[in-house]
Protein backbone atom coordinates (compact mmCIF):
# COMPACT_ATOMS: atom_id res chain seq x y z
CA UNK A 1 0.00 0.00 0.00
CA UNK A 2 1.15 3.45 -0.61
CA UNK A 3 0.40 7.00 -0.91
CA UNK A 4 -2.62 8.38 0.52
CA UNK A 5 -6.23 6.58 0.93
CA UNK A 6 -8.66 8.46 -1.82
CA UNK A 7 -11.20 8.82 1.08
CA UNK A 8 -8.82 11.71 2.46
CA UNK A 9 -8.88 13.50 -0.53
CA UNK A 10 -13.27 13.62 -0.79
CA UNK A 11 -13.04 14.47 3.29
CA UNK A 12 -10.57 17.24 2.74
CA UNK A 13 -12.24 18.84 -0.24
CA UNK A 14 -15.53 18.96 0.94
CA UNK A 15 -16.04 18.80 4.73
CA UNK A 16 -14.28 22.00 7.05
CA UNK A 17 -11.54 21.40 9.48
CA UNK A 18 -10.47 22.32 12.99
CA UNK A 19 -8.99 25.63 12.70
CA UNK A 20 -6.24 24.90 16.06
CA UNK A 21 -3.89 23.17 16.77
CA UNK A 22 -4.12 19.97 19.42
CA UNK A 23 -3.30 20.64 22.56
CA UNK A 24 -0.64 17.69 22.92
CA UNK A 25 0.68 18.82 19.61
CA UNK A 26 1.18 22.70 21.36
CA UNK A 27 2.80 20.98 24.32
CA UNK A 28 5.04 19.04 22.65
CA UNK A 29 6.30 21.91 20.45
CA UNK A 30 6.39 24.44 23.55
CA UNK A 31 8.73 21.59 25.73
CA UNK A 32 11.00 20.50 23.21
CA UNK A 33 11.48 24.01 20.84
CA UNK A 34 10.50 27.42 22.81
CA UNK A 35 13.56 28.16 24.43
CA UNK A 36 16.16 27.67 21.47
CA UNK A 37 17.80 30.88 20.87
CA UNK A 38 16.87 30.98 17.09
CA UNK A 39 13.09 29.36 15.91
CA UNK A 40 13.51 30.75 12.54
CA UNK A 41 17.04 27.78 12.63
CA UNK A 42 14.71 25.08 14.34
CA UNK A 43 13.17 22.43 11.01
CA UNK A 44 9.92 20.76 11.95
CA UNK A 45 7.56 18.81 9.44
CA UNK A 46 4.10 18.34 10.01
CA UNK A 47 3.46 14.84 8.81
CA UNK A 48 0.34 14.35 7.53
CA UNK A 49 -0.31 17.64 7.43
CA UNK A 50 -4.56 17.89 6.54
CA UNK A 51 -5.80 21.83 6.01
CA UNK A 52 -2.75 22.75 8.34
CA UNK A 53 -3.95 23.34 12.14
CA UNK A 54 -0.39 22.49 13.41
CA UNK A 55 1.63 23.85 10.09
CA UNK A 56 -0.08 27.32 11.02
CA UNK A 57 0.67 27.32 14.90
CA UNK A 58 4.41 26.20 14.16
CA UNK A 59 4.58 29.04 11.31
CA UNK A 60 2.76 31.30 13.40
CA UNK A 61 5.55 30.54 16.44
CA UNK A 62 8.16 31.10 14.13
CA UNK A 63 9.62 28.16 13.29
CA UNK A 64 10.75 26.66 9.73
CA UNK A 65 7.90 24.45 9.06
CA UNK A 66 7.57 22.20 6.49
CA UNK A 67 4.61 20.04 5.65
CA UNK A 68 3.01 16.99 3.85
CA UNK A 69 0.02 15.51 3.13
CA UNK A 70 -1.44 12.70 0.45
CA UNK A 71 -4.59 15.15 -0.68
CA UNK A 72 -4.19 17.85 -2.96
CA UNK A 73 -7.06 19.64 -1.30
CA UNK A 74 -5.84 19.57 2.37
CA UNK A 75 -2.40 21.31 1.03
CA UNK A 76 -4.27 24.12 -0.98
CA UNK A 77 -6.45 24.86 2.14
CA UNK A 78 -3.46 24.89 4.22
CA UNK A 79 -1.49 27.61 1.55
CA UNK A 80 -4.21 29.64 1.35
CA UNK A 81 -4.58 30.05 4.66
CA UNK A 82 -1.20 30.65 5.54
CA UNK A 83 -1.08 33.21 2.90
CA UNK A 84 -3.91 34.86 3.72
CA UNK A 85 -1.94 35.64 7.31
CA UNK A 86 1.39 36.31 5.47
CA UNK A 87 3.09 33.24 6.41
CA UNK A 88 5.21 30.95 4.36
CA UNK A 89 5.58 27.17 4.83
CA UNK A 90 7.39 24.54 2.64
CA UNK A 91 4.17 22.46 1.38
CA UNK A 92 4.24 19.23 -0.36
CA UNK A 93 1.30 16.60 -2.12
CA UNK A 94 3.07 13.55 -2.03
CA UNK A 95 3.63 9.84 0.01
CA UNK A 96 5.14 9.64 3.51
CA UNK A 97 6.76 6.91 2.66
CA UNK A 98 8.89 8.98 -0.23
CA UNK A 99 9.72 12.23 1.83
CA UNK A 100 10.98 14.84 -0.86
CA UNK A 101 13.60 16.46 1.93
CA UNK A 102 17.66 15.41 1.92
CA UNK A 103 18.62 13.26 5.07
CA UNK A 104 19.30 14.68 8.64
CA UNK A 105 17.45 17.81 7.84
CA UNK A 106 14.77 18.40 10.79
CA UNK A 107 14.81 19.01 13.68
CA UNK A 108 11.18 16.92 15.20
CA UNK A 109 8.61 15.20 12.83
CA UNK A 110 4.98 15.16 14.48
CA UNK A 111 2.83 12.92 13.42
CA UNK A 112 -0.96 13.52 14.51
CA UNK A 113 -2.87 10.49 13.77
CA UNK A 114 -1.66 10.45 10.36
CA UNK A 115 0.60 7.29 10.19
CA UNK A 116 -2.22 5.52 11.96
CA UNK A 117 -4.07 5.30 8.79
CA UNK A 118 -1.61 3.22 6.98
CA UNK A 119 -0.95 -0.29 6.93
CA UNK A 120 1.33 -2.21 9.00
CA UNK A 121 4.25 -2.34 5.90
CA UNK A 122 3.54 0.97 4.55
CA UNK A 123 3.95 2.04 8.19
CA UNK A 124 7.33 0.83 8.41
CA UNK A 125 8.54 2.49 5.40
CA UNK A 126 7.26 5.88 6.44
CA UNK A 127 9.14 4.80 9.93
CA UNK A 128 12.34 4.22 8.15
CA UNK A 129 11.80 7.60 6.06
CA UNK A 130 11.33 9.60 9.58
CA UNK A 131 14.71 8.64 10.85
CA UNK A 132 16.43 9.37 7.71
CA UNK A 133 15.19 12.96 7.88
CA UNK A 134 15.75 13.65 11.17
CA UNK A 135 18.70 15.20 12.22
CA UNK A 136 20.97 13.22 14.93
CA UNK A 137 19.62 13.73 18.16
CA UNK A 138 16.21 14.62 16.64
CA UNK A 139 12.70 14.03 17.84
CA UNK A 140 9.33 12.25 16.18
CA UNK A 141 6.55 13.35 17.85
CA UNK A 142 3.76 10.50 17.17
CA UNK A 143 -0.12 9.94 18.29
CA UNK A 144 -1.68 7.04 17.74
CA UNK A 145 -5.49 5.79 19.02
CA UNK A 146 -4.92 2.86 21.65
CA UNK A 147 -7.11 -0.32 21.25
CA UNK A 148 -9.64 0.88 23.71
CA UNK A 149 -10.96 3.68 21.40
CA UNK A 150 -14.55 3.49 19.78
CA UNK A 151 -14.43 1.85 16.98
CA UNK A 152 -11.98 -0.72 17.62
CA UNK A 153 -13.31 -4.45 15.58
CA UNK A 154 -16.14 -2.18 14.53
CA UNK A 155 -15.89 -3.22 10.98
CA UNK A 156 -13.33 -6.14 9.21
CA UNK A 157 -10.38 -6.42 10.11
CA UNK A 158 -8.13 -6.27 7.70
CA UNK A 159 -4.70 -6.70 10.16
CA UNK A 160 -3.79 -7.56 13.61
CA UNK A 161 -5.11 -4.11 14.79
CA UNK A 162 -6.55 -2.51 11.45
CA UNK A 163 -9.88 -2.12 10.64
CA UNK A 164 -11.66 -0.60 7.21
CA UNK A 165 -15.08 0.54 7.46
CA UNK A 166 -15.75 1.41 10.79
CA UNK A 167 -19.16 1.73 11.40
CA UNK A 168 -19.41 3.41 14.76
CA UNK A 169 -17.53 6.17 16.86
CA UNK A 170 -14.97 9.26 15.39
CA UNK A 171 -13.24 7.25 13.04
CA UNK A 172 -16.40 6.34 11.17
CA UNK A 173 -16.60 6.07 7.88
CA UNK A 174 -12.74 7.46 7.75
CA UNK A 175 -11.11 4.37 5.62
CA UNK A 176 -8.29 2.32 7.11
CA UNK A 177 -7.13 3.11 10.86
CA UNK A 178 -4.86 0.80 12.97
CA UNK A 179 -6.04 0.95 16.59
CA UNK A 180 -2.95 -0.05 19.05
CA UNK A 181 -2.14 -1.50 21.92
CA UNK A 182 1.24 -1.04 24.17
CA UNK A 183 2.98 -4.29 22.81
CA UNK A 184 2.10 -3.06 19.36
CA UNK A 185 3.82 0.41 19.84
CA UNK A 186 6.71 -0.98 21.53
CA UNK A 187 7.24 -3.04 18.60
CA UNK A 188 7.39 -0.01 16.12
CA UNK A 189 9.09 2.45 18.41
CA UNK A 190 11.90 -0.01 18.53
CA UNK A 191 14.40 1.32 15.96
CA UNK A 192 14.98 4.83 17.60
CA UNK A 193 17.39 5.16 20.42
CA UNK A 194 14.77 5.75 23.12
CA UNK A 195 11.21 6.64 23.78
CA UNK A 196 8.88 7.43 26.30
CA UNK A 197 4.76 7.19 25.97
CA UNK A 198 1.98 9.05 27.50
CA UNK A 199 -1.50 8.16 27.32
CA UNK A 200 -4.26 10.52 27.35
CA UNK A 201 -8.05 9.80 26.75
CA UNK A 202 -11.68 11.68 26.74
CA UNK A 203 -15.30 10.21 26.68
CA UNK A 204 -18.06 11.06 24.42
CA UNK A 205 -21.56 12.52 25.30
CA UNK A 206 -22.87 9.35 25.79
CA UNK A 207 -19.95 8.01 27.73
CA UNK A 208 -17.85 6.69 24.74
CA UNK A 209 -13.59 6.52 25.17
CA UNK A 210 -11.60 7.93 22.92
CA UNK A 211 -8.10 7.27 24.19
CA UNK A 212 -4.77 8.34 22.49
CA UNK A 213 -1.01 7.05 22.72
CA UNK A 214 1.58 9.97 22.68
CA UNK A 215 4.91 8.62 21.57
CA UNK A 216 8.09 10.87 21.75
CA UNK A 217 11.02 9.14 20.44
CA UNK A 218 14.82 10.59 19.86
CA UNK A 219 16.65 9.24 16.86
CA UNK A 220 19.97 7.96 18.16
CA UNK A 221 23.13 10.96 18.30
CA UNK A 222 25.53 8.59 16.15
Amino acid sequence: MSGCDPIWERIFSSETWGKYPPEHVIRFVARHFYRVPERSQTRLLDLGSGPGASTWYMAREGFQVSAIDGSPSAVEHLLTRLREEGLSVDAAVGDFARLPWPDGCFDAVIDNCSVCANREDHARAVFAEVLRVLAPGGTFFSTWFSDRTWGYGLGPRVERSGFSHVTEGPLKDRGFVRFVGRSELDEMFAAFGSYTVERSSYTLAAGQLVEHWHVTATKASS
